[in-house]
């Protein structure tokens, strides 16, 4: 009787465990098999639709892939997984290289934003105007760059380059209202006036200077 009573439970635990395994097998092969049709079914959408929702796209991605990588971690075997999950992998990698190119191509293509990244370096200044970060200690560096750029620059700004340089001076000098009460040092605030009158001076002598001169091409047309 105890013989048949240990036959019961070793066959019950033989059970158990092979279901164990074939649950976790399936876990697998449905999280591995979701991140690489996610990636297949993005890596079909035209570059430029997938600029405007790639914070999405890569979210997910990464989320998927973090899931078949957890889930593939529990099977013993994980050769065929390893395989598809690189593969998979790669055919990102691949499509994400062609919307960076073409986000690349766009930046570049425009006027607005190239302006923008030479007066703010590699911070992307969207249509919100934010400049959260902006901050007491690196306030006045942000001033001297802006004003420093636009004094080397300004002989090659049209009147809309002005109009924009002067709708983003606006938004840091709002921003600067915001620092003051977080303990802006009295050094840094100094600086910051003289490069304000600075500015002024550039922005009233020169805007006029690019309207004119773009009278006059206009007349020769």
């Amino acid at each position: 009787m105890k013989h048949v009573t240990f036959y019961i439970a070793a066959t019950a635990l033989v059970t158990a465990m092979t279901s164990c395994k074939d649950e976790k097998k399936e876990m697998a092969d449905t999280a591995v098999n979701e991140y690489a049709a996610y990636v297949d079914s993005v890596s079909k959408v035209d570059a430029q639709a997938a600029i405007l929702n790639w914070d999405e796209i890569e979210a997910t991605t990464d989320y998927k892939k973090q899931e078949a990588e957890s889930a593939v971690a529990e099977v013993a075997d994980k050769t065929a997984y390893d395989t598809k999950m690189s593969a998979t992998a790669n055919q990102y990698d691949a499509f994400k290289v062609t919307v960076e190119t073409e986000k690349q191509k766009a930046d570049a293509a425009s006027p607005k934003k190239t302006l923008r990244k030479s007066l703010f370096g590699d911070v992307e200044i969207g249509d919100d105007m934010n400049f959260d970060w902006v901050n007491k200690d690196n306030i006045a560096n942000v001033y001297d760059n802006f004003v420093t750029t636009v004094s080397n620059n300004k002989d090659a700004y049209s009147r809309e380059d002005w109009d924009e340089i002067k709708l983003l001076y606006e938004a840091l000098d709002a921003h600067k209202n915001t620092v003051e009460k977080n303990g802006l040092s009295a050094k840094d605030n100094t600086k910051i006036a003289g490069l304000k009158i600075k500015f002024s001076t550039l922005y009233r002598l020169n805007r006029i200077g690019a309207k004119s001169a773009e009278n006059a091409a206009a007349k020769q047309e």
